[in-house]
């Protein structure tokens, strides 16, 4: 029967020398982690819970004011109001002379879209629901750019209405070259359980048939060398779990985008989506309790939320042809960093 051999200490001529290295090396260890718990302890105040501002200008920092809106949500009405002029941006004939039409064009990113656009040299149509006063507003900024805005109040779930608005856009200006869909619906949920058919239906309808609709009506008058740019949203990358429908569409929207981008490749129309962050816009005061309205945008990497106006210059690119024109199918996130 065999027997097993004793394993004992490795023993050789080199045991004394590697031990005492061994040794050795676990001193520095030591003394590496004394030298560091050493600096955490003497470490001033962490700042790490303070608000990034890395822009032209400061910008509105969690937490914000409690506060709730009235669907669809005013702007006029939101305090602080959101920052959408982008003074230190300046215009270089990206868009001279196209003519751009923008779904929930009246506040929000709609709005500091428009204006950058018309700062670029572009006519805009302006779609929305009846929002009259934040779309009066737009208008006036887009025509202080000296460029002509339309205004096209109509709900693009249907069908018919986004085929008037692409009409009237074309009557008045005389083309199109840029479509922007970015209205959108959003309403937080507690529970799948919570989710009524009537909000999936709207969801849906609003967020990604009202896309459909628009690229549809627009697309027999978009010329080679055009674009379309889609208004995406970080849900649709990450999910969120209060926000079951909507997520569900923008992640539609992304797929959309980039079946759109393969579709339409032989054209010569780019498709692109913008997919971002927290934005303080209407949309999330018109939606979640003042309590969390407060908060919002501080858990992203920068802990607040966006401006419009650090949104637009993004939509600006994907229009751009000067910018972008090899650039089609992509989703491009503005998240304001991430966690850590």
């Amino acid at each position: 029967m065999a027997t097993k051999k004793k394993v004992g200490r490795w023993s050789g001529a080199k045991q004394s020398g590697d031990a005492a290295a061994g040794r050795s090396k676990a001193d520095s260890d030591r003394k590496l982690q004394q030298q560091a718990e050493s600096r955490r302890k003497n470490k001033p105040a962490s700042s790490k819970n303070e608000a990034v501002q890395a822009g032209a200008r400061r910008y509105p920092e969690t937490p914000l004011p409690k506060q709730h809106l009235r669907k669809p949500g005013l702007e006029s009405e939101l305090k602080p109001r959101p920052m959408y002029r982008a003074p230190e941006y300046r215009g270089s004939g990206k868009l001279e002379d196209k003519v751009a039409l923008i779904t929930g064009g009246d506040s929000g990113i709609g709005r500091a879209v428009a204006v950058l656009y018309a700062r670029e040299g572009a006519d805009v149509a302006i779609v929305y629901l009846s929002e009259e006063e934040d779309a009066e507003e737009t208008r006036k900024a887009v025509e202080a750019e000296g460029r002509r805005a339309l205004l096209l109040p109509g709900d693009v779930t249907d069908a018919s209405f986004c085929r008037r608005a692409v009409d009237a856009t074309v009557r008045e200006f005389g083309q199109l070259d840029i479509l922007v869909n970015n209205a959108a619906f959003q309403q937080h949920v507690d529970s799948l359980e919570d989710l009524s058919e009537e909000q999936l239906d709207r969801t849906f309808k609003t967020n990604i048939y009202g896309y459909f609709h628009m690229a549809k009506a627009a697309l027999p008058h978009l010329p080679q060398g055009s674009a379309i740019v889609n208004s995406g949203s970080v849900t649709g990358i990450e999910g969120s779990k209060n926000l079951l429908d909507y997520s569900a569409t923008k992640g539609a929207i992304h797929a959309f985008t980039k079946s759109l981008a393969q579709n339409l490749l032989e054209k010569g129309i780019r498709v692109n989506c913008v997919a971002p962050g927290p934005v303080w816009t209407p949309l999330n005061p018109a939606d979640v309790d003042a309590e969390k309205v407060s908060e919002f945008g501080g858990d992203v990497g920068m802990k607040r939320p966006a401006q419009p106006e650090e949104v637009a210059p993004a939509y600006v690119f994907l229009a751009a042809p000067s910018c972008s024109s090899y650039i089609t199918g992509e989703v491009l996130p503005v998240l304001g960093g991430q966690s850590g």
